[in-house]
């Protein structure tokens, strides 16, 4: 990059050398694997620049609104059916802020790239490759680093998140420790595309969605084919579902050349936002791990001849975090104590709770270490 740009944005500098060896370790991988993988590693000074300009830009208004940008770090070549402009623009905040309204819908990236004399923005596209380098900016002050997922539609992969002057890096190692619930291994798994699938993608893009609409809201779930579950649930049920609603489970079921097509796609993601906006309703959305509807607005309540849950192991797959155990009701309010005693006595469920203040966490049974774990995964889901 010839043209020197001065950095003031000093979060852009603590990352920037994690994330330049982030996407060159995992490009590498991939294309060691025979992955045909055409993104560009971007270098730290590239990084810093990117996410300089993008952090001032997020405390601008145009119109009296925040730009809510995605600046994807790409070269046209690498972009299918790209909008390019006839004259290239520079990479600052007064450009970025004039096209904020313009590109603010979800899936619109502008493309950055750099020529011998700085970097700058050559048109916009919704296509890029895997593991394609990406800032976004969801609100002011808020940058979120991700990139394209190996062979997976639907939602990225976080690799950092910074708030002002707080930086969190994720932690791909997480997925390691013992007794992980497979849909954090699954956010995690971004080397391997065997590790994301559409099961759990669902479990994904069904949190991301209950976080979206900011009512808090709580999902169990439950093994296919046992009423275990209702030892653990107050009747009657405000709302139960009989027979079980299984379009979610009917769409994932289709011929895998069905899956391939945008409207099989779109489908699905109706069918996830349906039911997960059940979980704004008062009490918990239950379904099956097979994805069928069994109820919603269900109380939960302490199954017989268990004990109250006393204490849990809460993780966050953040560098540098410390798993701690501690009493649930320090970690959340009712809903969370509630996820806690249902995962206490229904060993083999899992719950995910949307806190209003944007929090999310799956609580699981360790067998490893005997009790209930919750894992804070709202960096993940940004």
């Amino acid at each position: 990059m010839g043209k020197h740009r001065n950095i003031t944005y000093q979060a852009a500098k603590t990352v920037s050398q994690a994330l330049e060896e982030h996407f060159k370790r995992n490009i590498s991988a991939a294309r060691h694997n025979n992955d045909d993988i055409p993104a560009s590693s971007p270098p730290a000074t590239i990084i810093e620049a990117i996410i300089d300009t993008a952090f001032w830009t997020s405390l601008r208004r145009e119109e009296g609104q925040s730009p809510k940008i995605s600046l994807a770090w790409l070269s046209p070549d690498q972009a299918d059916q790209a909008m390019l402009f006839e004259k290239p623009l520079p990479l600052n905040s007064g450009v970025l802020t004039k096209l904020g309204p313009g590109v603010e819908r979800p899936g619109i990236h502008l493309g950055v790239w750099q020529d011998e004399e700085d970097l700058y923005i050559w048109g916009a596209t919704r296509s890029i490759p895997s593991f394609c380098f990406v800032v976004d900016v969801p609100e002011p002050g808020l940058l979120v680093i991700k990139h394209r997922r190996l062979d997976g539609f639907g939602k990225f992969a976080n690799v950092a998140v910074l708030k002002g002057d707080e930086v969190k890096v994720v932690d791909e190692d997480n997925a390691k420790l013992p007794d992980s619930p497979n849909v954090l291994k699954n956010m995690l798994g971004y080397t391997s595309s065997g590790l994301w699938d559409d099961s759990l993608n669902v479990l994904v893009q069904m949190a991301v969605s209950m976080r979206a609409h900011k009512h808090g809201g709580s999902l169990l779930v439950v093994p296919s084919g046992s009423t275990t579950w209702q030892k653990s649930i107050i009747y009657p049920i405000n709302f139960a579902v009989q027979p079980a609603f299984s379009l979610l489970k009917d769409i994932l079921d289709r011929d895998t050349t069905e899956k391939n097509q945008n409207l099989w796609q779109d489908e699905l993601k109706r069918t996830i936002d349906g039911i997960a906006g059940l979980t704004a309703i008062d009490g918990a959305t239950i379904i099956s791990d097979s994805y069928e509807l069994l109820a919603f607005g269900a109380k939960i309540g302490r199954r017989e001849g268990m004990e109250p849950v006393n204490e849990m192991l809460a993780t966050e797959p953040i560098a540098g975090s410390v798993a701690t155990v501690s009493h649930p009701a320090r970690h959340g309010g009712t809903r969370h104590l509630s996820a806690a005693q249902f995962v206490h006595d229904q060993r083999e469920a899992m719950a995910l709770i949307a806190s209003q203040d944007g929090r999310f966490t799956v609580f699981s049974w360790s067998r490893s270490e005997n009790m209930v774990q919750a894992h804070r995964i709202e960096t993940l889901l940004l």
